[in-house]
């Protein structure tokens, strides 16, 4: 929202932005999920819930599957994701994941201009094994290791094909625990990429 609401007032020309939130109430209810449902993404693959705490990305996932039906050519989504990340990376730096060496120079050169601490992470594709369902097209998540690898493979299963897609997980730097308060990671870096990193004919 932070990102949205600077592009608002500057305006760049030449871009067309959509910004997507996939948003939810995540309370306790009768109908809430349970380890074993089977629930089905916009795009019609079937996921198999084997934990209820990685609900997340079932919504991103939808997100994703959206923002492709736009007809964009670039997305970078961007979530609080795993705890993995943090485990890797601190509290002080985002993992970035994407199979596209191009956006992921365009966003390191975007982070460096912010100052905010971005690494690249593998997307060992190997790991997606951890996925695959005996009931179901993918589980929501893996066996545990790798997390926040195996949480950017899932989620790119649901980015259509030509449309170049990085993930952000800021789920280290979006906290201030000195300070009790959000810090608004991630905001800088994206503006700086949709004012630098684009020609005029991205969407």
């Amino acid at each position: 929202l932070g990102c949205a609401k600077a592009v608002s007032l500057l305006k760049p020309k030449d871009v067309e932005v959509h910004f997507v939130v996939a948003a939810c109430e995540n309370m306790i209810s009768g109908t809430g999920l349970h380890p074993g449902d089977i629930v089905q993404a916009s795009n019609g693959t079937t996921i198999e819930v084997n934990n209820t705490d990685a609900e997340g990305r079932l919504t991103l996932a939808d997100a994703l599957v959206y923002a492709g039906d736009q007809g964009v050519t670039e997305i970078v989504d961007v979530a609080t994701l795993t705890g993995a990340c943090i485990v890797a990376l601190g509290d002080d730096i985002g993992g970035l994941f994407t199979p596209s060496d191009r956006l992921a120079g365009a966003i390191e050169d975007a982070s460096r201009s912010s100052g905010e601490l971005i690494h690249r992470m593998p997307l060992h594709k190997n790991y997606m094994e951890q996925m695959k369902s005996n009931v179901a097209d993918l589980k929501n998540a893996g066996k545990g290791a790798a997390g926040s690898i195996t949480a950017a493979l899932f989620l790119n299963e649901f980015v259509k094909d030509g449309i170049e897609w990085a993930h952000l997980d800021i789920a280290g730097p979006v906290w201030n625990a000195k300070k009790e308060e959000a810090t608004g990671f991630g905001v800088s870096t994206l503006v700086e990429w949709i004012l630098q990193a684009h020609d005029g004919q991205s969407k």
